[in-house]
């Protein structure tokens, strides 16, 4: 479905499904900073009323939980969004 990390192939290996109209924009990057945004922020809470840890540990935690999780999980956002688009025939708004 990628060619690259982010970007669409042409069209699929296997089906030859065309990937051009495909358009995610936003979407995904909404979610991850949604999803990435709670874990983080309610870790570093847990973090810091359980142990009280210095100011670095929660620099060094977040900073490399927040970077570790976007990039973990944009990738199949992005698939799944554009899994929606195809299975619900979404197409660009047009006026009459």
């Amino acid at each position: 479905m990628f060619n690259g990390f982010l970007t669409f192939a042409p069209s699929c290996e296997a089906c030859g499904l065309d990937y051009s109209n495909f358009n995610s924009g936003d979407g995904p990057a909404f979610f991850v900073m949604s999803i990435v945004g709670t874990v983080v922020v309610g870790l570093a809470l847990w973090l810091e009323i359980a142990y009280e840890p210095p100011i670095w540990v929660h620099a060094l935690v977040a900073g490399t939980l927040s970077v570790g999780l976007s990039l973990a999980i944009i990738r199949p956002l992005k698939g799944v969004l554009a899994a929606l688009q195809f299975a619900n025939k979404a197409e660009q708004g047009r006026f009459r």
